[in-house]
């Protein structure tokens, strides 16, 4: 009989290996049945940690942005500007980084106070400028629901960087749109070069935050 002593089970843990199997099968073969089965318990012993697959999903949103901040520390020398751009360039390069990882992180609560800190200094940049409250936080989540949207099409596309799916072809879409020429030729611009478009798409929703209150 084995002797070695397994980790305890606790919510960290179930959602780490959620995250590493998330990689493998997706969000939509994610089940507690196949984590448990990683995991080498039974699918009941999870029910004590997450009451359904919702509750789990928080806890993963919870620890990839707990491993975001870790890696993407605040500067306080930021303007308002570099903030919303270092943060949300962080957020898009932490969803890129599982599988279906922004459909994961939409509409997850976090499940403790993790976020707190850098949205409490994110919020006082934006007032420091003038903005009230309810401004403040309008062009925080703007960005973030750009960034979040952004990265939900994106891997709808590439699931995993480099791996486009079926019917995401620039040059049959085009074929097929030949009667529709700017149509056609659009889709360069909207299946291509996603880094490029990200960082001129977010500059475009930083540049129009300043513009509607009169910032720098």
């Amino acid at each position: 009989m084995s002797t070695e002593r397994r980790a305890p089970l606790d919510r960290r843990r179930v959602a780490d290996t959620a995250l590493r199997l998330l990689n493998e099968v997706g969000l939509d073969g994610l089940t507690l049945r196949a984590i448990a089965r990683e995991l080498d318990v039974k699918a009941p012993a999870l029910y004590w940690h997450f009451e359904d697959k919702q509750a789990l999903l928080d806890e993963m949103a919870t620890e990839m942005f707990r491993r975001m901040i870790a890696g993407t520390p605040l500067d306080p020398a930021d303007t308002w500007r570099e903030r919303l751009l270092r943060t949300n360039r962080a957020l898009r390069t932490c969803l890129l980084g599982y599988r279906d990882g922004a459909r994961v992180f939409s509409g997850s609560r976090f499940t403790g106070t993790v976020h707190a800190e850098q949205m409490e200094e994110n919020l006082r940049l934006l007032t420091a400028t003038g903005l009230t409250l309810a401004q403040a936080v309008r062009a925080a989540t703007t960005a973030y629901l750009f960034t979040l949207g952004f990265v939900i099409e994106e891997q709808g596309v590439e699931p995993v960087p480099g791996r486009r799916r079926e019917g995401f072809d620039v040059a049959e879409r085009a074929r097929a749109l030949a009667a529709y020429p700017l149509t056609a030729a659009a889709g360069a611009e909207i299946f291509s070069d996603y880094e490029q478009h990200f960082e001129e798409s977010l500059d475009l929703v930083i540049s129009g935050i300043a513009a509607a209150h009169g910032l720098d």
